[in-house]
């Protein structure tokens, strides 16, 4: 077996799946808020709040699972999100009332959180080391093509079709994830079993979390966080600027646009590493966000739906890059499960906050507001891990 080679069977299957997963999720998002409003008559804060919260049971999924995946096994955690993602499904139909709807959108995200966790664990067990760059750049192409498609089709549903019918479609993309991961085989290594006890005995943070993974995660965090923005908010100031239509295209931009750049960046995260991606990257978002600011047009928004994607999407994977490097086989779960509860966090609360924010700044205000934001991350990269890599990387070549 060629260990160099990346589009292996399980890659490919993984990526379906995730795919999968991350469509339902989105589609969702977009299309709670108008079932909330309509079905159980709230304000458009609380529908917002619904919609969102299953942010919260994503992180609370990946705070228990990156503790345990080790021991259960990657692909067995994997089958058993699928199973818990089918039955939060189906209770959708069964959601009668607003407390029984926002307890399923917990329970939904948890599900969600061990799943993916889990197809996130298996790409980065099956990967290359020496290509982990490219391969998560092209594994986080299937959560791209989601967040536009997902958003895309719930807003057509939202204008075509009832409720139940976007419900039933949700269970059937679920079970088809579901189907598709019996063929997906176990990582060849599962790690050490003392080691997994060990890790079970007593509370210790260490167990929730992988400290070598904190410092990408706390810049993440605050860039999760800034991107809220764009997911929450897009429908209102879009529908205050009468660009509604063009920004149903918004999200399709967003991923042609990561779709065209992340196999590039990727190779150039490998050969010349991580600040020559990152810094690009963080400083583009911040362009983004200010032409976000200054939207008058639809080519403008959809100006900075491209620019954003060039910023935010490519920065994503590198990072995730970065969190799973010089990681030890049998912790890349709770690397992985790390990386993913700071960027969970981010955009479950950003929305929350934001919202104080929109009132007296406005939308343009809080747009220009992130792009500052979204500078200063760069400032706690650089002294969080840029420095550093730079320091490695003139060792490295001297060596």
């Amino acid at each position: 077996m060629n260990k160099e080679r990346l589009w292996t069977k399980d890659f490919i299957n993984v990526a379906v799946t995730n795919f999968l997963l991350t469509l339902v999720m989105y589609l969702l998002l977009v299309t709670i808020p108008s079932y909330a409003v309509e079905q159980f008559h709230t304000s458009t804060s609380i529908a917002g709040l619904v919609s969102s919260i299953f942010i919260i049971g994503a992180l609370i999924g990946r705070l228990v699972i990156g503790r345990i995946i080790g021991g259960i096994g990657s692909k067995k955690t994997l089958v058993i999100g699928l199973i818990l993602y089918i039955i939060t499904s189906v209770l959708y139909l069964g959601a009668i009332n607003l407390p029984l709807l926002v307890i399923n959108r917990i329970l939904h995200g948890i599900a969600y959180g061990i799943a993916s966790t889990a197809a996130g664990t298996i790409m980065a067990q099956n990967i290359p080391p020496n290509r982990r760059g490219e391969g998560i750049g092209y594994y986080g192409m299937s959560a791209i093509l989601a967040t536009a498609v997902g958003p895309f089709l719930g807003i057509y549903l939202n204008q075509h079709a009832d409720f139940k019918m976007i419900f039933i479609l949700n269970v059937i993309l679920a079970v088809t994830s579901f189907a598709i991961s019996f063929i997906v085989n176990e990582p060849v290594y599962q790690g050490h079993k003392q080691e997994h006890v060990k890790a079970a005995k007593g509370f210790q943070i260490s167990n929730y979390l992988e400290f070598k993974a904190m410092p990408i995660s706390i810049v993440t965090l605050i860039i999760g966080f800034c991107y809220s923005g764009i997911l929450v908010f897009l429908s209102f100031y879009s529908r205050e600027l009468h660009l509604v239509k063009a920004a149903s295209f918004f999200f399709l931009v967003y991923a042609i646009a990561i779709l065209i750049s992340r196999p590039f960046s990727g190779r150039l995260f490998d050969m010349k590493g991580a600040n020559v991606v990152m810094y690009p990257c963080l400083f583009i978002f911040a362009v983004g966000m200010l032409v976000m600011s200054q939207v008058n047009h639809e080519i403008t928004l959809l100006l900075a739906g491209a620019i954003i994607g060039l910023g935010y999407g490519n920065y994503q994977s590198s990072a995730q890059a970065i969190a799973i490097k010089g990681i030890p086989p049998h912790k890349l779960g709770l690397a992985t499960a790390t990386f993913y509860i700071f960027w969970d966090l981010g955009i479950g609360i950003g929305p929350y906050l934001l919202g104080f924010l929109v009132p007296f700044a406005g939308y343009r205000g809080l747009y220009l507001t992130l792009a500052v934001v979204i500078l200063v991350a760069i400032a706690l990269y650089y002294f969080l891990l840029g420095r550093k890599v730079s320091v490695e990387t003139v060792q490295t070549n001297i060596q």
